[in-house]
């Protein structure tokens, strides 16, 4: 994953993060989920945040990857 090429456009647990994964890949978009916790599980460390989850997309799929994941979270606090 070049960094470059992708722009994270959510944080937040692991629930909500499946949600919008699956909104997206509804629409053909391939999230990259980042889960510093279970990463840093995994090399011995403790985790910083529990349970936070990082969502990124490629930047060509940035519009309408925002406008899924703006829909969902507006449904989280109604």
């Amino acid at each position: 994953m070049s960094n470059s090429n992708y722009i994270k456009i959510f944080t937040g647990n692991f629930i909500t993060v499946q949600r919008i994964v699956s909104d997206l890949e509804k629409t053909n978009i391939r999230p990259v989920v980042k889960d510093q916790s279970e990463s840093a599980r995994l090399a011995g460390f403790g985790p910083s945040i529990p349970g936070q989850q990082e969502l990124y997309v490629h930047k060509d799929e940035l519009d309408k990857a925002v406008e899924i994941v703006e829909t969902i979270t507006s449904e989280f606090q109604d």
